[in-house]
């Protein structure tokens, strides 16, 4: 196993740097040439077999957020593998320091029937980055309709899913699976691809590890993929739709993971003066100021401005609730 993994990273880190080991540093040429990865998503060796049950390997970590991104109500795995004896490094309560050869992997799917969830899923997508010679680069994969792989996509589609909601009703969207250079307009930070779910201070919750409650920080530390530091002397995110936390955290916390990859002073959004990051003091933020026009994007279904073709009525409601109670 350990030699399967090694060849692993050593085929995705050789397809990506190409035959000159080099990379543009350039954010227009991220997504240039998406041949550079595997046709296959198999090829990769992320799942265990049959790969439409999403069990991970060994190599491959599952973590969690404590608020996600919205993509339409789809479910999500998340998972992260890091080359063998290296470790993420805290540097602050944002991003940590990753290793060359780490792999993001993001899997998108919809259970046939949310009341149960055993009358199986459709696999949408899944999505990579993979970060070699200190930059990262995306993919995306489309699972076929046979959900036994999913193949590289060098285009965006639109794929009609229905699935039956908690309540009972049914529903029909058209999901938008993005291009890569579509995924570059979020995964942003100053002309450079970059992760966004990774903060530190959004996995610094409790999960449950063998059904016992455990901080997912320091479960990473034990199982040694994060360097040791104390998860207590550092922020947590909220989570957007536990009344258990504040009305204006909840808020911050979902304006902060849907928004502020782009609403930040080096994002794509940075001319609208509006800044979402979680942390930021309110009279810096320009929500105050902004307030009716965040509500209108969210009613018209332009914010999230990607992934979304469905307006999030839970979230909508969330930060009507919010702008409301602002003075």
């Amino acid at each position: 196993m350990k030699r399967s993994i090694a060849l692993t990273i050593a085929v995705i880190t050789t397809s990506i740097l190409g035959s000159t080991g080099l990379m543009s540093r350039s954010l227009k040429n991220i997504h240039a040439a998406p041949t550079a990865f595997l046709p296959l998503l198999s090829g990769y060796h992320i799942f265990k077999t049959p790969q439409k049950d999403l069990q991970p390997e060994t190599a491959y970590h599952p973590y969690a957020l404590a608020t996600p991104l919205f993509t339409d109500y789809a479910e999500k795995q998340r998972l992260i593998c890091l080359p063998q004896g290296t470790r993420m490094i805290k540097t602050n309560e944002e991003l940590p320091e990753f290793p060359d050869s780490t792999i993001i992997v993001k899997t998108f799917y919809y259970y046939n029937d949310k009341r149960d969830t055993a009358n199986g899923k459709q696999i949408i997508e899944t999505r990579l980055l993979v970060r070699s010679a200190g930059e990262w680069k995306a993919a995306t994969y489309r699972w076929n309709d046979a959900q036994t792989d999913a193949f590289l996509l060098k285009s965006s589609q639109d794929i009609p899913v229905r699935w039956i909601t908690p309540g009972g009703e049914q529903q029909y969207i058209s999901y938008h699976v993005p291009n890569t250079k579509e995924c570059t307009t979020c995964h942003n930070a100053n002309d450079q691809l970059m992760p966004i779910g990774l903060r530190l201070r959004n996995l610094n919750f409790d999960i449950l590890n063998n059904n016992q409650p455990v901080n997912q920080l320091k479960h990473l530390q034990d199982i040694g993929i994060l360097n040791e530091f104390d998860p207590h002397r550092i922020a947590a995110t909220a989570k957007a739709f536990n009344v258990s936390h504040s009305l204006a955290d909840r808020a911050r916390a979902y304006l902060d993971i849907n928004c502020a990859h782009c609403h930040n002073p080096g994002g794509s959004a940075k001319r609208t003066g509006l800044f979402l990051s979680y942390g930021l003091p309110i009279d810096q933020t320009g929500i105050i100021k902004k307030k009716e026009k965040i509500i209108r994007k969210f009613q018209k279904g332009k914010m999230p401005r990607l992934g979304t073709t469905i307006i999030h009525a839970e979230a909508l409601q969330l930060l009507k609730d919010y702008i409301n109670d602002l003075h």
